[in-house]
């Protein structure tokens, strides 16, 4: 059973941005075990929604919620496409 570390680093490594888990409203401490590991393989398509990805992820953790980060870490808002928010990892890059 995989920490919740280990899912926030394996959503870096598929999607290609980070996350915050939470659960009801609060950040979810790192060390803490969840049933599964994000079923992810490809990334999804950067026409997603954030939204979109969100409900995806709740699907696969019920009673969790997650706020996807931008590279400065503020929060990306429900409407961006998951495009804009990767781009903001390219840049720091550069």
């Amino acid at each position: 059973m995989p920490k919740v570390k280990n899912i926030e680093k394996k959503i870096y490594d598929v999607e290609g941005f980070e996350v915050k888990v939470k659960r009801d409203g609060k950040d979810v401490r790192g060390d803490m075990v969840l049933l599964a590991q994000y079923q992810g393989e490809r990334m999804s398509k950067n026409s997603f929604s954030v939204k979109e990805w969100k409900d995806k992820f709740r699907k696969q953790f019920p009673g969790y919620d997650v706020d996807v980060l931008k590279n400065n870490g503020e929060k990306a808002s429900g409407q961006t496409k998951l495009a804009t928010v990767r781009d903001t990892y390219l840049d720091s890059d550069q």
